[in-house]
């Protein structure tokens, strides 16, 4: 685009005006009373009325899962959750699950680094939708080498694995900060191992400035849950969308925070989740 030129570019045509809404989440696997923050975190996903939930820290047993237990109750009924022995119950799984309004025609997990990854295609009423749920199990402040190499393996993998034809998300909880270099390089601030795959970050392109924490802190020492960890306020639980689609598909249009207060005095996690309306 020229300096000079008054017109903006046409490289998108008509945007798209319809949206898909994602929510992503740690939720704390089955950490103290699990059971009635799980019933928190119910009401609040029930409320919000998502299309695709991205849940960190879910669990599972041989018997039972989350996924299954918030299926019913969210009309949710397509979803998929791998994971690693808990640290928290000998007897589960914590992990990684997505779970969708529609049906699910590709499914992947894998690691990157120390990025646990859990890829979906869904087959939405308008087109094909990627999904890229993400945990990174690095999550001390003095981690960020381990982050970085993570990120960079993920990005390498998407840019073998992704259609550009169709809107991408990736989201989980990242455990790092927006400047860090980790976040700087998945929305394309600083050098990125594949040229041409860069991501927007819902909350910095859409967040409610007007919401209960303009910052959109989602590790808050308002919560008692994660008061405990003394650390600093911290925005470390994003969603992300690929860049460069047709109509714009996966450009924030509307971000806010979600579980920013308990419910039935009950705080649902000790992380906050992260709600985007995606052009879709």
């Amino acid at each position: 685009m020229s300096p000079t030129s008054d017109a903006p570019p046409d490289f998108y045509g008509a945007l798209i005006e319809s949206t898909v809404r994602v929510v992503t989440w740690n939720v704390w696997g089955r950490y103290g009373d699990w059971e009635a923050r799980e019933a928190a975190v119910v009401a609040t996903l029930a409320g919000a009325r998502p299309d695709v939930v991205v849940l960190a820290e879910s669990w599972a047993t041989a018997t039972d899962s989350q996924c299954a237990r918030l299926a019913g109750p969210l009309g949710l009924p397509h979803h998929t959750f791998s994971g690693v022995p808990a640290q928290e119950d000998d007897a589960a799984l914590s992990g990684v699950a997505v779970l969708s309004r529609w049906p699910m025609t590709r499914r992947a997990s894998r690691t990157c680094g120390a990025a646990r990854v859990e890829e979906v295609e869904l087959s939405g009423p308008r087109g094909p939708l990627q999904v890229c749920g993400v945990v990174l199990d690095a999550w001390w402040l003095d981690e960020s080498a381990a982050r970085q190499a993570a990120v960079r393996d993920l990005l390498t993998h998407l840019a073998r694995t992704a259609d550009e034809s169709v809107p991408l998300v990736v989201c989980g909880d990242f455990n790092c900060d927006a400047d860090s270099d980790e976040i700087r390089m998945l929305t394309g601030r600083t050098a990125v191992p594949v040229p041409g795959l860069s991501f927007y970050d819902a909350w910095e392109v859409a967040g409610a400035r007007d919401g209960p924490d303009p910052s959109g802190a989602t590790w808050s020492n308002a919560n008692p849950h994660a008061a405990t960890l003394l650390w600093p306020d911290r925005r470390i639980d994003y969603v992300f969308s690929a860049t460069r689609r047709r109509g714009g598909a996966g450009h924030p249009v509307r971000a806010r925070l979600l579980g920013t207060d308990p419910v039935a005095g009950t705080y649902p996690s000790d992380h906050r989740a992260v709600q985007a309306d995606l052009r879709y």
